[in-house]
C-alpha cells in the first residue's frame, strides 16, 4: 500500500511540475542547441519573448505531450523507488537519502531518455515559424516522433543520449533528495506549523536547483547529442567528441548554456512537485491512522512509533 501511494503521489507531483515548468524548458533547449556562429537568441528573456512573438504563447508548450505523459510516470517511479529504497535501508540518514535518490535516478532513465529525446525534437521543429506551419512539422505527436526515430535508427536511436542521461540523473537525484532532507529538517517542518506549505515549497524549489547545478554540463551535452542531425548532418561522434567540440568553440560558457532558464524553471517546478507529493501522502496516510513524517527526511516515509 505504501508503494502504491508513493507512485500516485509522484504522478500528481509530476503533472503539477510539467504545467508550471514546460515553457522554461523550451527556452532552455533552444538556448542549449542554437548555433554559436549564428545565434538566434541573445539570452533567456530574448528567447522567451521571441518564441511568443514568432510562434505565439503555445510555442512555449511545444512538446509538452512527451513530458506530461513521461514525467508523471517518471515521478511515480522516482518517488516509488526512493520511498521503497528508504524503507529497505531502514535508517533515515543523509547518506541513505542520497543512495535511495541515486537508485531512483538510475531506474527512471529508461523512460527519461526516450521521453527527452522526443521532447527535444518536438521543441525544435518549426523554430521561428508563426504557429508552426504543418508543412514544416516532421512529427505530429510524441509517439509519432519516437516511432519515426525508431524506424530510421532502431533501438539505438530511441536511446540516443542514454549515457549522458545516466551520468546526469544518478548523482542529481541523490542531491535532490539529500537537499530536501537537510532543508526540511533545518526548517523544522511539522504538521501543525502554520508556515508549513511555504517551507515545503522553499525546500522543494532549492532541492531542484541543487540537483541541476550538480550535473548541468551533462544536460547540455545530452541536449546537443539528442538534437544532433536535426535539419542537417550529424556533428558529434559521441559524448567526448561533443564535449571537445563544444569547449573548443565556446569555452567554459558551453557548460552554462540555458542555465538561467533551467534554474528559473527548477524552483517552481520542484516546489510544486515536492509540496504536492508531501501533502498528498500526509493526507492519505493520516486517513489510514498512520503517523506520518511531514517530510523531515523522506516524503514517503511512515514514522515508526519509536521515532515519534
Amino acid at each position: 500500500m505504501d508503494m502504491a501511494l508513493d507512485f500516485a503521489a509522484g504522478c500528481l507531483g509530476g503533472a503539477a511540475g510539467v504545467v508550471v515548468g514546460h515553457p522554461f524548458d523550451t527556452v532552455k533547449v533552444r538556448l542549449q542547441v542554437q548555433s554559436v556562429e549564428k545565434p538566434r537568441y541573445r539570452g533567456t528573456y530574448h528567447c522567451f519573448s521571441s518564441i511568443v512573438k514568432q510562434e505565439s504563447a503555445m510555442g512555449l508548450y511545444k512538446g509538452i505531450g512527451s513530458p506530461m505523459m513521461g514525467l508523471t510516470f517518471i515521478n511515480a517511479i522516482v518517488f516509488g523507488v526512493q520511498g521503497n529504497a528508504m524503507r529497505r535501508l531502514g535508517q533515515d540518514s543523509p547518506r541513505n537519502q542520497f543512495l535511495a535518490g541515486s537508485a531512483a535516478g538510475v531506474i527512471q532513465c529508461v523512460i527519461a531518455c526516450p521521453m527527452e529525446l522526443a521532447k527535444t525534437r518536438m521543441q525544435l521543429q518549426g523554430t521561428g515559424e508563426k504557429g508552426t506551419k504543418k508543412s514544416s512539422r516532421l512529427y505530429k505527436s510524441t509517439l509519432d516522433c519516437l516511432r519515426k526515430i525508431y524506424q530510421r535508427e532502431g533501438v539505438r536511436g530511441i536511446n540516443r543520449g542514454m549515457v549522458c542521461t545516466l551520468l546526469r540523473e544518478t548523482p542529481a537525484f541523490g542531491f535532490y533528495f539529500l537537499t530536501y532532507d537537510v532543508l526540511t529538517r533545518h526548517l523544522g517542518c511539522e504538521p501543525d506549523d502554520p508556515s508549513l506549505i511555504p517551507k515545503l515549497l522553499f525546500a522543494g524549489g532549492m532541492s531542484g536547483i541543487a540537483s541541476w547545478l550538480s550535473t548541468y554540463p551533462f544536460d547540455v551535452v545530452k541536449s546537443r547529442l539528442q538534437a544532433d542531425g536535426v535539419g542537417g548532418e550529424s556533428r558529434y561522434a559521441g559524448i567526448t567528441d561533443c564535449f571537445r567540440q563544444s569547449y573548443r568553440q565556446e569555452g567554459w560558457r558551453m557548460f552554462t548554456r540555458g542555465l538561467v532558464s533551467t534554474l528559473l524553471r527548477a524552483f517552481p517546478v520542484n516546489a510544486a512537485t515536492f509540496a504536492t507529493v508531501t501533502l498528498f501522502l500526509s493526507y492519505m496516510r493520516a486517513g489510514e491512522g498512520k503517523a506520518v513524517d511531514m517530510v523531515q527526511g523522506d516524503p514517503a516515509a511512515v514514522v515508526q512509533p519509536t521515532n515519534l
